[in-house]
């Protein structure tokens, strides 16, 4: 009798502790999962993050060329209507995310600075004004397109857009946050070089 009760004691027990490591594997498991999840949907988040500005600008292009070894210099000229669309924007793939399951945290250790992502130009020429030995060609479209590009992206800093971007950033951050406590996480961006005056955003 005795030693019924004994193994049955102990039968008890172990199944106490096979049960324990059950759950204890479940709750484990839950939590990773729950920390994948979480990594997948701050990507996704951090994609939707674009500011898009537009841009109208008027644009002298100017080639001068020598012909005849140098003897004669030929100019061609135009004044060109540049309409860009820009976007600026995040690479998610800079950003750095830890996800802490023990402590039930994602650590976040760096977001990227805004860049620009496109640039969409749509030429009009006005005022075209051929050389004698120096006329405009289909090959002039493509390099005046790329000197339409880089007219643009050198305006950008004079605008907004990269201000707008660090806000739209901040607010991805106050998103990401709310999203995270939602099933009982926390966000530690603490290591986050934030733009002065913004911390009240994410508060």
């Amino acid at each position: 009798m005795e030693l019924l009760f004994l193994g049955s004691a102990v039968g008890a027990v172990i199944s106490y502790f096979i049960f324990q490591k059950f759950s204890n594997d479940r709750r484990k498991n839950l939590t990773e999962t729950q920390s994948v999840i979480l990594l997948d949907k701050i990507k996704k988040v951090t994609k939707l993050i674009t500011v898009e500005g537009e841009f109208a600008e008027i644009y002298h292009h100017e080639d001068k060329q020598n012909k005849l070894l140098g003897l004669i210099s030929s100019k061609k000229k135009a004044i060109i209507l540049i309409n860009a669309k820009t976007h600026i924007g995040f690479d998610f793939r800079k950003i750095k995310m830890q996800a802490d399951t023990k402590n039930k945290t994602i650590k976040l250790s760096n977001f990227p600075e805004p860049e620009v992502l496109s640039i969409e130009p749509t030429i009009r020429f006005y005022d075209i004004q051929d050389g004698l030995l120096n006329k405009f060609s289909s090959e002039d479209l493509t390099q005046v397109n790329q000197a339409a590009k880089e007219h643009v992206l050198q305006k950008i800093p004079e605008s907004n857009l990269m201000q707008a971007a660090n806000h739209e950033a901040l607010e991805a951050i106050a998103l990401m946050k709310n999203l995270i406590e939602t099933i009982g996480w926390q966000l530690d961006y603490s290591s986050l070089e934030l733009p002065n005056g913004n911390i009240q955003l994410l508060e």
